[in-house]
C-alpha cells in the first residue's frame, strides 16, 4: 500500500512514518501543509492519504479542505483524517458526500498500530472508518427521527451500541441477548434503513451515518 502523509509536526510525522514503514506500508510522500499535500497526492496518486485536520497557516481546517479536494479530484484515493480532539463538524463535513474510502480517527489511535494499519487498509479498499469516540459524541447530541422511526425500540438500542463501536458479541453480552438475536436486529436495521448490501460498503458505519443524518 502506497501512502502520502500530511502532518505539520515533524516529530509526529516522523513517528507515524516509522510505524507505517515498520508495518510494510510504502510512504511515498510527506507534507507539512495543505498545498504540499495536494502536490504530493497529485504527483504520486497513492492508495491513501493520512491528513491532519489542523494545518498551517491558520491551524483551522486546511487539512479538511485539502481532503475534500482530493475526494473530488481523485476519488480512488482513500482519505484518513486525524484529529487531536473530537471535532464532529469536521467528520460530518468529510462524510456529507459519501462514506466510501474515508475515515476519521483521533491521533492517539495511532499508538495501536495493528488497528491503525487495519483502518488504513479499510479506507484504501474503499471502506469507511469512524473513531468510536467521535461517533458516540455525535450520537449523544442528536435525537432519533425520520427513517429511524421505523426501527423498533430494541433495534435503536442495538444501533446505539453499534455507534459506540461495539461488535455483535459485545452487544449481546451487554443486552443479555443471544448473538443470533443481535444478528437479526442488525439485519433488520440494515434492511429498514435501505443500506447497500455490496461487500465494498461497511454497513455498520453506514448505519451510524444514517442515524446521524436523520437528526
Amino acid at each position: 500500500m502506497r501512502v502520502v502523509i500530511a502532518e505539520d509536526s515533524r516529530l509526529l510525522r516522523a513517528a507515524i512514518v516509522r510505524l507505517l514503514e515498520g508495518a510494510g506500508v510504502d510512504v511515498v510522500g510527506q507534507a507539512g501543509d495543505a498545498d504540499e499535500l495536494l502536490r504530493k497526492v497529485r504527483a504520486h496518486r497513492p492508495d491513501a492519504a493520512i491528513v491532519d485536520i489542523r494545518m498551517p497557516p491558520t491551524q483551522l481546517d486546511e487539512g479538511l479542505q485539502a481532503a475534500r479536494v482530493i475526494r473530488a479530484e481523485l476519488p480512488h484515493v482513500g482519505v484518513l483524517l486525524l484529529s487531536q480532539h473530537v471535532e464532529e463538524r469536521y467528520a460530518a463535513e468529510l462524510l456529507e458526500h459519501g462514506a466510501d474510502g474515508v475515515g476519521y480517527l483521533l491521533k492517539d489511535r495511532v499508538t495501536d498500530v495493528a488497528r491503525f494499519i487495519d483502518a488504513l487498509h479499510q479506507i484504501a479498499d474503499g471502506g469507511a472508518v469512524l473513531d468510536p469516540e467521535v461517533v458516540a459524541h455525535m450520537v449523544g447530541r442528536r435525537t432519533r427521527r425520520h427513517a429511524l422511526d421505523a426501527l423498533s425500540d430494541r433495534d435503536r438500542q442495538v444501533l446505539a451500541q453499534i455507534a459506540a463501536g461495539a461488535g455483535n458479541h459485545a452487544i449481546a453480552r451487554r443486552m443479555s441477548l443471544s448473538q443470533r438475536a443481535i444478528e437479526r436486529h442488525v439485519t433488520a436495521i440494515f434492511d429498514t434503513l435501505g443500506l447497500d448490501r455490496s461487500r465494498h460498503h461497511h454497513r455498520r458505519v453506514l448505519a451510524v451515518l444514517a442515524y446521524l443524518r436523520a437528526a
